[in-house]
């Protein structure tokens, strides 16, 4: 490996945790802190996770997916209003709290996936109602739904999984109300078609995606967390599909399935230990995040200065944009 990629491992964001800032909360991904006068700060690190736990650090990998979420919510605000208030830095967000919603809401077009919420591990292993729909047998890996699905699950606490749920369970439980649950519904498809239409001007198909919601301080549903990023959603490079798919073939994806296929193929995730992920692998997959970018929006990606640390820069950016805590 040159001293260059060696340089780009050895700077990732890992922590983001600043003694200065109150209410410090620490995701997979994202560190947290909340503010004053209902706000949030999201500060997306190079954390990569996968099977719900932290695998590694991708270079560049949490200023691409704060860049990219940025990029949607300008794209479909008109649709649904977002939680966003600015952007000190590029790994960074602050962001109205919100009263999140108890379900996240996964939209898909496509027979895929290969987490144990994912429909085709489901499909695969003979299951034919799956969410609440009905699938008829000889489906194929990969293969165009007859129609758009929401496939919803619960948000999990931290270090459990995310379970799928129904229409009829959440309506049945009223973990929101019925109003609120058609809102959902509208709003995410309408996000995804959105997502959908502009991701095939640029070459791209937009599998499947997750949407998480909450209520602002009128009740009023907001769009929250990210949007459209390698994170939340699969895309695959539309021009090579049907050949791919036609030989059996996966996909060719710019997103983090590429890391759940080089993991599972290796070991069994959910059963044993995970091995250590090469640098070269980390840079390859950091490049597709980077290449995501640049297809999804149309921009070029700007790396920052490696010389400098990412997080003495977002420290440095935070300062400026709350001097309250860092005076």
């Amino acid at each position: 490996m040159s001293d260059s990629d060696q340089s780009l491992i050895d700077n990732c964001l890992i922590d983001a945790e600043f003694t200065e800032l109150p209410d410090f909360y620490r995701g997979k991904v994202r560190d947290a802190y909340g503010l004053s006068d209902g706000r949030r700060l999201l500060i997306s690190t190079d954390r990569q996770s996968a099977f719900d736990q932290v695998l590694a650090a991708v270079p560049f990998k949490g200023q691409v997916l704060t860049q990219t979420a940025r990029y949607w919510f300008d794209e479909t605000a008109d649709i649904c209003p977002n939680h966003v208030i600015s952007y000190p830095d590029p790994n960074v967000a602050l962001v109205k709290n919100l009263d999140m919603l108890p379900i996240e809401m996964v939209v898909r077009d496509y027979m895929t996936g290969s987490t144990e919420t994912s429909i085709w591990p489901m499909y695969e292993r003979g299951e034919r109602t799956l969410y609440g729909h009905e699938f008829p047998d000889g489906l194929k890996k990969n293969q165009k739904l007859p129609g758009t699905i929401i496939t919803p699950t619960t948000k999990a606490a931290q270090g459990d999984h995310d379970a799928p749920i129904t229409e009829a369970e959440i309506l049945e439980t009223q973990l929101v109300t019925t109003d609120q649950w058609h809102e959902l519904a509208e709003k995410s498809l309408a996000l995804f078609a959105r997502g959908r239409e502009l991701a095939a001007k640029n070459g791209l198909i937009l599998v499947d995606t997750k949407y998480e919601f909450g209520l602002d301080e009128n009740g009023v549903i907001v769009v929250a967390d990210e949007i459209h990023t390698p994170d939340s959603s699969r895309f695959w490079i539309a021009e090579s599909y049907q050949e791919r798919f036609d030989a059996g073939e996966n996909p060719d994806s710019l997103d983090k399935e590429f890391l759940r296929l080089w993991v599972a193929a290796k070991c069994d995730p959910y059963k044993d230990p995970i091995p250590e992920i090469p640098a070269e692998t980390l840079i390859e997959f950091s490049q597709k995040y980077i290449n995501l970018f640049e297809l999804v929006t149309g921009l070029p990606f700007e790396k920052p200065d490696t010389s400098i640390s990412v997080r003495d820069r977002i420290r440095d950016n935070l300062a400026r944009e709350l001097p309250e805590y860092f005076s």
